[in-house]
């Protein structure tokens, strides 16, 4: 059984990589493109049809609008996109919004960005995952009632990819994004062309009305303000993962700052160009999209018409119907580029995660790599909450999306302050003219990305806090108090076993006492008596517990005959109990002489079979249990092998990750 686990392991990850290998990991810009920004390049298949949805909620009266939000949502990009520039270049380390946080601003708002960012990466995954089968069931609608189980069988097949380690997933995603840009390019190349040719494409829902929601008929004033506001809130879904980069320096191939900052302009300026493209083609094709299809005027049976998203309407639009190569190849590469652009959480979160363990705020077992050099349990922490997201919310973009965005916007806004600090830090200890000038520039870039993220941050709160936000909030309050208590956790313990006065821990004690525990008087027994003596305690004796009368006299006649010069204590237990009288009887033997050290010597059964540990060794474990939080006692298994665990005789394969250790990261700051 364990073969066959094993060889699964190496064909699904791969071979196990030594640590000296891990410079061979780091990524070029041409796949760093791909993995950290998969992301925001995607979020064009879904950011205009957000804005679309929000504005017909008043029908077709407000969708006038859409170019206006367009060129919001565009500016707040430019900015965020120049902004985390000076981030990367000032923080190479590979800590992102956090570090800048933390060092700045104090622990606390490090947290809060750690926090949110945490939540958001998995919110990316269950969104984006999402986003692709919406498109997949656009292409085949028969397949809409197996949504939740192809999103999740997705969330699966990320994750194995991943443990395979950050250039193997890079290889694999680097071709579809290439794909989707190139093709989604095309797409708004030809369709902008055919306007200006006076054959412009027309969406298939252009012939529908929409009936306005009674809730958001005839808007104006403030309440008309607050829907363009709620319409630009979702619209900044395109700007989610932006920050991946700043958090992924370390795995640039040198210069890496330099490297990592033209990738972020490069995607920046892709992922703009896209986003107006795909809107100017929605305004122009006419794109009706609503979310309850009922409200569509002009249809037969509502009941039945499945929507295809905006992306779907505009390759078909553009190339002819929905049974052209184009339509399908737009559907393939927006699916896949939808599902794909998970993989910039899946580089983010363990990253993040894993700098969060090293500094104590989360378990350490986060910081270890896995056979691939990977931040395997990160990898597996995060599939399983995004996984288990997907299920409750039945794989739904509409019902997600509302809990997105917001931990992205928290830590834009707290960066973006944290790097004002900075350079005002700077500024006092530069002198050089030339170089204060480039230090007020900067300053400037990121004063003003503190601003407007702040701004969009409280709309996007104002908007989306009872649309389902506030789960989001509260996932963020939640885990930022477990990282301080794990933190607290993490002090308190280093300052209980920080070492004060080394001869008193070193002083041997008064007096060594060896009990063997004994069942029956059989092998392993007998080794563990022949263990104990080897110590050379002062005092050596068996202990059993009666708890049959007949059975206890068998084992001292047996223990006579054998001539077994150890005493044998035999404990009365007329209640049928093993574990309290042993308990009881070493406690007494510690409060009887405090400066002893009564060492117990326990035999276990090594098997070969996961079930074998069922039918053996439970008392044992039971005990070592209990006799482990009794000071004074030293608790010692003494293994007999069974035949069974010599068939079985190598390791078993372990989780990935969960037996190693992390690399020490010696760039990355410890925050002040």
């Amino acid at each position: 059984m364990s073969n066959v686990t094993g060889l699964l392991k190496r064909l699904v990850l791969g071979r196990a990589m030594r640590s000296e290998e891990l410079g061979e990991t780091l990524l070029p810009k041409r796949l760093a493109l791909p993995i950290f920004a998969s992301d925001p390049l995607s979020s064009v298949a879904y950011a205009t049809q957000e804005i679309l949805l929000v504005l017909t909620l008043g029908g077709l009266a407000y969708l006038h609008f859409t170019p206006w939000i367009a060129v919001a949502v565009v500016s707040l990009m430019t900015v965020v996109v120049l902004s985390y520039r000076q981030v990367v270049h000032a923080y190479p380390s590979g800590g992102g919004s956090y570090e800048v946080a933390s060092t700045n601003l104090g622990p606390s708002a490090g947290l809060v960005v750690a926090a949110s960012l945490l939540v958001d990466y998995v919110m990316t995954v269950a969104v984006s995952v999402a986003s692709g089968v919406d498109n997949i069931v656009s292409a085949v609608p028969e397949l809409a009632d197996q949504r939740v189980l192809m999103a999740v069988g997705f969330v699966v097949l990320l994750t194995a990819m991943n443990l395979r380690g950050v250039r193997e997933s890079g290889r694999a995603f680097a071709t579809p994004t290439y794909l989707f840009i190139g093709g989604v390019l095309i797409m708004v190349g030809t369709g902008l062309f055919r306007y200006l040719v006076g054959d412009a494409p027309v969406a298939e829902s252009a012939r529908y009305g929409i009936e306005p929601d009674p809730a958001d008929a005839d808007l104006a004033g403030f309440a008309l303000l607050m829907l363009v506001l709620r319409a630009f809130s979702s619209g900044c879904t395109a700007l989610t993962g932006v920050e991946a980069i700043s958090n992924g320096v370390p795995a640039f191939r040198k210069p890496k700052s330099l490297n990592a900052a033209q990738t972020m302009l490069a995607m920046g300026a892709i992922a703009i160009t896209m986003f107006i493209g795909v809107t100017t083609l929605a305004v122009v094709a006419k794109v009706h999209i609503v979310e309850d299809p009922c409200r569509l005027t002009g249809l037969t049976d509502c009941g039945t018409y499945t929507q295809r998203t905006v992306i779907a309407q505009l390759a078909a639009s553009v190339f002819g119907g929905t049974d052209s190569f184009g339509f399908y190849y737009i559907q393939a590469a927006t699916a896949l580029i939808l599902i794909l652009a998970a993989n910039t959480a899946y580089n983010g979160f363990p990253l993040l995660a894993s700098i969060l363990a090293q500094h104590r705020y989360l378990p350490r077992q986060l910081h270890n790599r896995g056979d691939r050099l990977a931040f395997s349990n990160g990898i597996i922490a995060l599939a399983a909450v995004a996984g288990a997201l997907l299920w409750a919310y039945k794989a739904n973009v509409t019902d997600l999306i509302h809990l997105y965005i917001l931990g992205v916007f928290t830590s834009f806004t707290l960066s973006q302050a944290g790097m004002v600090r900075h350079w005002n830090r700077e500024l006092r200890a530069e002198r050089d003219p030339a170089v204060r000038r480039r230090h007020h520039v900067t300053r400037a870039i990121n004063g003003v990305g503190a601003c407007v993220t702040g701004l969009v941050l409280v709309i996007v709160l104002a908007t989306k806090l009872t649309q389902g936000a506030w789960l989001a909030v509260l996932a963020a309050l939640v885990l930022w108090l477990l990282m301080r208590a794990i933190r607290r956790h993490y002090d308190r313990t280093s300052a209980e076993l920080a070492v004060t006065d080394p001869h008193t821990l070193l002083a041997p004690p008064s007096r060594v006492i060896a009990i063997v525990l004994v069942s029956t008087l059989h092998k392993p027994t007998l080794r563990a008596l022949s263990y104990a003596r080897a110590f050379h305690p002062d005092r050596l004796e068996a202990l059993t517990v009666s708890v049959h009368r007949d059975e206890a006299t068998g084992l001292q006649r047996q223990w006579e005959e054998y001539g077994i010069e150890v005493p044998l204590k035999i404990l009365d237990s007329p209640y049928r109990e093993i574990t309290r009288p042993i308990v009881d009887y070493v406690r007494s033997i510690r409060r009887e002489s405090p400066r002893d050290v009564v060492s117990v010597f326990i035999p276990e059964y090594v098997v070969g079979h996961w079930w074998e540990n069922l039918l053996h060794n439970q008392s044992a474990l039971w005990l070592k249990s209990r006799l482990l939080f009794t000071p004074g006692v030293m608790v010692t298994s003494v293994p007999w092998q069974l035949t069974s665990s010599t068939r079985a005789d190598h390791p078993s394969p372990a989780a990935p990750g969960s037996v190693r250790r992390g690399e020490p990261d010696r760039t990355t700051r410890t925050p002040r």
